[in-house]
């Protein structure tokens, strides 16, 4: 399997948070089957949706357990073909938050799930890595992915699409084939939600960023002008400060117009911080 995306330096290179996972996940499975084996380990980190209370820990520790070698190959390597471009897109640390709230969802899911019909004990990083794969699709909808057997690529659309359907109908039909679907569903969820989420908080920067324009076109011109002296009496104007400031503004302007272009989903990490600066610095003005 391979995607093309916004490239990166090397189709090796992994991102800082997405190297970390892989290395922890990879390093925990190693010491369960070589230094603390027998089934206690398992148990201790897995998480029981039944036992909430008295394993609360359970809610991250389950996620880094994997029940065997080729579950742990399957999770790592969809994150290594999801996750790097979708941290360079978030940035590191937002990349980190998403990543834990998509698998404590899939905990959480469960939980809920389990308090009106039974759901097993389970282990894994499915739920969170399906999150990823979420946030990639949305983001990069058509991006091919190669998938062998298959002679032609797929948009990632229709494949995390088919995940998800697939999950759905295996959760609701009830068959017990030890594979976690409400983990996968509430990491597919609790993605969702984030991401939508984060699109309304940059669409309200952005009608904050217009209201805050517009009140000042429509101030009087003589009141701007006693404001200019009021400011020019009290701190004479640094011509380099005034021009970063014109700078700044004609590139939240550039932002503003690739919005009403292309909309919200075509921002990059950069465009999208600074109009959230921006519309945090009018609101404090």
């Amino acid at each position: 399997m391979e995607f093309r995306s916004q490239p990166r330096q090397s189709p090796f290179s992994l991102t800082p948070w997405v190297k970390g996972l892989i290395v922890a996940n990879t390093i925990v499975y190693f010491l369960t089957i070589t230094v603390f084996t027998g089934p206690w380990v398992t148990d201790l980190l897995a998480f029981y949706p039944t036992q909430v209370g008295a394993r609360w820990w359970t809610f991250i520790t389950y996620m880094f357990v994997h029940g065997g070698f080729l579950h742990l190959v399957f999770n790592m390597l969809l994150l290594y073909f999801f996750g790097p471009a979708l941290e360079e897109r978030m940035r590191g640390s937002g990349f980190g938050l998403y990543y834990f709230t998509c698998g404590f969802g899939g905990a959480a899911f469960s939980y809920v799930v389990g308090l009106f019909t039974p759901v097993a004990p389970f282990v894994g990083a499915s739920g969170a890595v399906l999150g990823v794969a979420l946030a990639f699709a949305i983001n990069w909808p058509n991006a091919p992915i190669y998938i062998f057997p298959l002679p032609m690529p797929i948009k990632v659309k229709w494949l995390v699409g088919f995940l998800v359907v697939t999950n759905l109908l295996m959760a609701s039909s009830g068959v017990e084939s030890g594979i976690a679907y409400t983990a996968h569903l509430g990491g597919l969820l609790f993605g969702f939600i984030y991401i939508t989420s984060e699109e309304r908080v940059m669409r309200r920067a952005k009608e904050v960023i217009y209201q805050q324009r517009q009140a000042q076109r429509a101030t009087p011109p003589r009141r701007k002008e006693r404001e200019k002296e009021t400011v020019g009496a009290d701190k004479p104007q640094n011509p380099s400060q005034t021009h970063s400031q014109e700078s700044r503004q004609g590139a939240v302007d550039r932002v503003l117009d690739k919005i009403s272009q292309t909309g919200v989903e075509s921002l990059t990490a950069e465009e999208r911080h600074l109009l959230e600066d921006e519309s945090r610095q009018l609101r404090q003005d």
